[in-house]
């Protein structure tokens, strides 16, 4: 079992490839210690998988994982991570624009006794209007709504213990948030300055859209990190309330109907509406939360399904065995 597994996504990234594997090569075996290199193409259309298959092809130290289709950054590193077998487990992006070089700064964090390591890019060097300014609102947002106090959110490059992360569920575009939901399961979060360095090969996946997708994600995390173990506390409350005022209004209304004889569809139909509309509300907002109730159970107690598919594992062989392995 390898000390160390480093997880690299890969997705039209052809022109880097073969350079990202040479410099981690030689980073990690500057390290010492055992590791292997799990590297993953995420539904790829270039010759990414091509040479990623001709790498595991002659070193036995790299299992590249190959997803059927292009699943997003989240999946990949989830499929990753799940393949994954080291005691520490480190991420970044295959595009260089990490330094492999920094690695071992994680790594001495990590030995220190932290189980997250978080990049912090200290020292932005991008556009300062399309891409500076949004992270900046977004990272402060997503530090004061899930009250974990780091900087960079947003990079990949970080350090797990193989204990913590594989008890966080990816999907969707949660990567991000991996220090918040680690957060949540008690883990020690630190954060150490990394370099950002400019893409020098190939066409950056990033764009302004993706920076707005964050702010709806927030509302996510939010919701997740207080109310993931009790939705009817969330939901129950708005229930409650409706069906306290609508009942109120309608005891209201039913009290001027037996003392004073009024019309109170005439006289206070609208008000007559309000009331139906909070109580049939207030019982929908009760019927919500009973339903996440039963899904938190479910998730407790059952298996839970993988965001990704995967096409095939390679890994080079030993002798009498198979060098690709398939799955369905």
């Amino acid at each position: 079992m390898p000390k160390y597994s480093i997880v690299v996504p890969f997705h039209n990234e052809e022109e880097n490839v073969t350079a990202m594997y040479d410099r981690l090569k030689a980073v990690m075996e500057q390290v010492g210690d055992s590791f292997e290199l799990v590297l993953v193409d995420d539904g790829s259309s270039d010759r990414s998988y091509k040479l990623l298959e001709e790498i595991a092809a002659v070193d036995s130290r790299v299992l590249v994982v190959k997803l059927r289709r292009n699943f997003g950054q989240t999946s990949a590193l989830a499929a990753g991570f799940d393949h994954a077998q080291g005691d520490f487990i480190l991420a970044m992006d295959g595009d260089l624009q990490h330094d492999p070089d920094e690695i071992p700064n994680f790594l001495e964090k990590l030995e220190e006794g932290y189980d997250v390591v978080s990049g912090w890019r200290k020292e932005r060097i991008d556009n300062f209007v399309m891409r500076r300014i949004p992270s900046r609102c977004a990272n402060w947002l997503m530090a004061k709504l899930s009250g974990v106090d780091i900087h960079d959110f947003g990079t990949t490059f970080k350090a797990y213990r193989r204990e913590v992360i594989q008890n966080i569920p990816l999907y969707g575009e949660m990567h991000r948030f991996i220090p918040a939901l680690a957060a949540w399961y008690g883990a020690s979060i630190c954060e150490i300055p990394i370099k950002n360095v400019n893409r020098e090969r190939g066409k950056s996946h990033y764009g302004i859209g993706r920076t707005f997708r964050v702010f709806f994600d927030l509302l996510t995390i939010r919701f997740l990190l207080k109310y993931m173990s009790r939705p009817l506390h969330f939901f129950g409350v708005f229930g409650a309330i409706g069906i306290f005022f609508g009942s109120a209004v309608a005891v209201f209304l039913a009290a001027l109907k037996l003392f004073t004889h009024q019309h109170v569809m005439d006289q206070h139909g609208p008000l007559f509406v309000i009331a139906g509309v909070l109580i049939l509300g207030g019982i929908q907002m009760l019927a919500i939360g009973l339903l996440g109730e039963l899904q938190v159970r479910h998730y407790f107690t059952g298996s839970q399904r993988s965001p990704y598919t995967i096409d095939r594992l390679v890994r080079l062989r030993a002798p009498g065995e198979p060098s690709m392995l398939q799955e369905d």
